[in-house]
């Protein structure tokens, strides 16, 4: 499913426009985007959790020249399903 096809979901299951439902999805995730932003988790209970996984520095390899190379830390989004989802996927 791609994102006009959720909006349109989220349309018909809401009694809503198709404007309106794209209006709502955006900002739903500009504000999971901008809380993981300031280290927040965002917790849809029954659903899941958002949250900023750390990645430690390391060393790579440079696959066409064989270098070694240092790989800087990151944050990563990561995401935690709730017991409500994976009951209804299984």
């Amino acid at each position: 499913m791609n994102k006009s096809e959720l909006i349109d979901s989220i349309a018909s299951a809401a009694g809503i426009s198709k404007a309106a439902a794209g209006r709502a999805l955006d900002a739903t995730t500009a504000s999971i985007t901008t809380a993981l932003k300031k280290g927040n988790l965002v917790t849809l209970i029954g659903f899941g959790t958002f949250y900023i996984g750390k990645r430690a520095a390391r060393n790579g390899r440079n696959p066409r020249t064989g270098e070694t190379i240092k790989i800087k830390a990151a944050n990563s989004p990561k995401f935690r399903a709730g017991k409500s989802l994976k009951d209804a996927v299984n």
